[in-house]
């Protein structure tokens, strides 16, 4: 059987692109070494909140092939690879899982098969990562086969803008390779941009994410400062959001979450150091983004103090431990470093979430949250899920941080 296209990784990125190829009438199959995965796909049950098991299960009748083969490779016209790109433990860029699914395809692939990376990495990754592991068997990109960068653009969530009406940046190793991948793409996604080269694609979704991550360490320092003033920072946020020009609206919270906000702008910052240059900016923002779980946990001893109840054996509720309302996914949550921060000072930290449901992590969540509201000593809302009823939340709880500015009036201690 041959496929339109095989997605290499079909997880957060990967399975919503094979969604949007099948249902644009594509003959898709989604490679992954995950036994798990596959088999869950197989049978229907899909990992991925952007797509439901429902949509799975009518992806799975137009012909949408998960499987753990890598000969599957052999059989395609183009390839994608969505595999994740994260940090090492020593906070530098960790390709592994890139130079990984380049050796599989490499060992599969075929002359005039496409082959696009959409991973999220620092600008050179494709030319100098990804070509030298795809040619190691002799076949030459931009004259065998080839060869593109295309950014992902999924946004875990957000019912406005899916896979097909959200632009895509493509870009190829030769501009031949570039209308290969806009060609493509076209296939299934309205609008598609063409890039300079490999570089400048990646370059852009770096700069795409680490604008937000920039901004939100903007007025999560506006927050803190506001603090110390005694100013109401959400008034102030709405106040600068009615201006209809010259300002875009961020908000201030725990810490910054997911799998691109917190990990993109450090291999912006990797690829920077490398080269020997500096980006002041961005260094400022990471400083102010990584100290707020801890702010956080200042602000919870602060209010705890000021009730008379001591942090040591003190019982903290936190409410909402995944990274972003009403998505399940905890990557890079601060919940956890909260409640590592919280557990070191000697309190006793329970957890609850509607979306995320248990977290190994942080062990077993609550068994009933009205019961947990009323005996815990201060209830900290991380993340405002619309399954939370906000009033009640203020009504119940003894004392409440609210981090999201969320929960009106009463005595509620914003952010």
């Amino acid at each position: 059987m041959s496929f339109d296209l095989v997605v290499v990784g079909v997880g957060y990125v990967g399975l919503p692109l094979a969604a949007a190829a099948t249902a644009a009438g594509m003959a898709v199959a989604g490679y992954d070494t995950s036994p798990d995965v596959v088999r869950a796909l197989t049978e229907g049950r899909s990992h991925v909140m952007d797509v439901s098991s429902t949509e799975l299960r009518a992806m799975r009748a137009r012909g949408f092939t998960p499987t753990t083969d890598p000969s599957v490779i052999a059989e395609a016209d183009a390839v994608v690879i969505c595999v994740p790109t994260g940090l090492a433990a020593d906070g530098r860029p960790d390709l592994g899982s890139v130079r990984a699914a380049a050796r599989v395809v490499s060992d599969h692939l075929r002359p005039g098969t496409l082959v696009v990376l959409e991973s999220t990495s620092f600008p050179g990754t494709t030319d100098e990562v990804l070509r030298p592991v795809l040619e190691r068997h002799g076949m030459l990109a931009g004259e065998d086969f080839p060869l593109g960068y295309s950014p992902e653009r999924v946004d875990p969530g957000n019912r406005l803008y899916g896979i097909r009406n959200t632009p895509k940046v493509v870009s190829g190793h030769t501009p031949l390779c570039a209308k290969h991948c806009a060609t493509f793409y076209s296939r299934f996604v309205d609008t598609v941009v063409v890039a300079r080269g490999t570089r400048e694609a990646e370059m852009a979704k770096l700069l795409e994410n680490t604008y937000r991550y920039v901004n939100i360490a903007l007025v999560n320092e506006i927050a803190v400062f506001c603090d110390r003033l005694g100013v109401d920072v959400w008034d102030v946020l709405h106040c600068a959001a009615t201006k209809p020009f010259g300002f875009q609206p961020f908000t201030p919270g725990p810490g910054v979450g997911g799998h691109c906000i917190p990990i993109d702008p450090r291999y912006l910052l990797d690829k920077a150091r490398r080269e020997g240059a500096r980006l002041g900016v961005v260094e400022a923002a990471r400083r102010v983004d990584s100290a707020m779980p801890s702010y956080v946990v200042e602000r919870a001893v602060r209010l705890l103090t000021r009730e008379g109840v001591p942090v040591a054996g003190a019982r903290v509720l936190l409410l909402g431990v995944s990274y972003k309302a009403d998505v399940p996914d905890t990557r890079e949550s601060a919940a956890f470093r909260i409640a590592d921060e919280l557990g070191a000072l000697g309190a006793v930290v329970g957890y609850h979430d509607p979306v995320a449901g248990e977290v190994p992590a942080l062990g077993p969540p609550v068994a009933d949250l009205d019961s947990a509201l009323r005996t815990s000593d201060a209830t900290v809302l991380l993340v405002a899920h619309s399954g939370y009823d906000l009033g009640h939340l203020a009504r119940s709880a003894r004392l409440l941080l609210d981090v999201t500015g969320s929960v009106p009036g009463g005595e509620v201690m914003r952010l």
